[in-house]
């Protein structure tokens, strides 16, 4: 089990605590040119997550689960936030513990890219420690519940798969965002699964406005695949957070696919984002050539940091 120590720890009264104001509200971008002629009379909208502090859509439910801890008591001043993460809650949970106060240790894939695991450990300050990279996310869980059984009372585990309030960021936050921004036009959604609590949650949210939205997963097709952050769920441990019967469908994408939506959005919309946000806007595009109108809306978790160091990015333009 390998580590990378965090660095000098700061005392919160040296963070702007205005920080965590950052978190919500982006905004949702027409991507006019990638629906184009593959999609006539259908249009698609993205969030632009990357615009949360922390640089990621993950920074709503790592707030929310952090603050109903504190709340709870569960959370407590000089306990430990533990979780697991493939990267981007990592960040998020690395940001809010240095601006609360809190010391966080990760447990994420030893084959996460570089940036990631800098942000978390030098720029703000957690503990991270390296699972079996085979093993996927699945590995990096179960090694936080053997880290949480040895001391339980040390640590805060908000157990991002299995947390209510993971999905409940969405339901109250990106949902109705979604709506408002739309003018209330939305009729179809989708995100990509991995914790599944942004589709669980923003789903419910909008169906809550309006019944009749369609909401979709978007999966990986293949049980190996090169899209960081999401889950093959026939072959991954499933969130305790994920109810498929409550969405109206899932969509497969190619990590090939998503590769090259990559970069069709960085040359046709002139927007840089990492193989998570090309497999979520390739399904909208085929989720759009089977309607003849509607108004479809996903997420775009994050930028393309990794992308671009890891040499995957605009490799074919």
């Amino acid at each position: 089990m390998s580590k990378l120590a965090p660095a000098a720890y700061f005392k919160p009264d040296e963070i702007d605590l205005g920080v965590l104001e950052g978190i919500g509200d982006t905004p949702l971008i027409e991507l006019k040119n990638i629906a184009g002629d593959e999609c006539p009379g259908v249009s698609i909208f993205a969030k632009a997550e990357w615009h949360n502090s922390g640089g990621s859509v993950k920074a709503r439910p790592a707030l929310r689960m952090i603050e109903q801890g504190e709340k709870s008591g569960e959370l407590r001043p000089g306990m430990t936030i533990l979780d697991s993460t493939s990267g981007n809650t990592g960040v998020a949970y690395a940001l809010i513990g240095l601006v609360k106060g809190y010391k966080v240790k990760l447990v994420m894939p030893g084959n996460i890219c570089n940036e990631r695991k800098q942000l978390m450990a030098s720029r703000y300050h957690a503990e991270v420690v390296y699972s079996d990279p085979i093993e996927s996310s699945d590995g990096a869980i179960l090694m936080v519940e053997q880290i949480y059984k040895t001391e339980p009372e040390a640590y805060f585990w908000p157990d991002q798969y299995n947390n209510d309030e993971n999905w409940k960021a969405h339901y109250y936050t990106t949902a109705n965002e979604i709506w408002e921004q739309t003018g209330h036009t939305v009729t179809h959604f989708l995100a990509g699964i991995g914790t599944t609590g942004t589709v669980m949650g923003t789903s419910r949210g909008l169906k809550a406005h309006n019944k009749k939205i369609m909401c979709y997963a978007v999966e990986p097709e293949e049980s190996l695949h090169g899209i960081e952050g999401l889950k093959h769920m026939a072959t991954s441990i499933v969130p305790g957070i994920y109810v498929q019967s409550e969405l109206d469908g899932k969509i497969p994408v190619k990590t090939e696919k998503a590769y090259e939506m990559v970069n069709r959005l960085a040359e046709q919309e002139n927007i840089m984002v990492g193989s998570s946000s090309g497999a979520a806007v390739a399904g909208a595009v085929e989720l759009g050539k089977t309607l003849n109108e509607g108004v479809i809306v996903t997420v775009l978790p994050d930028s393309c940091e990794c992308d671009i160091a890891h040499g995957d990015f605009l490799k074919d333009l």
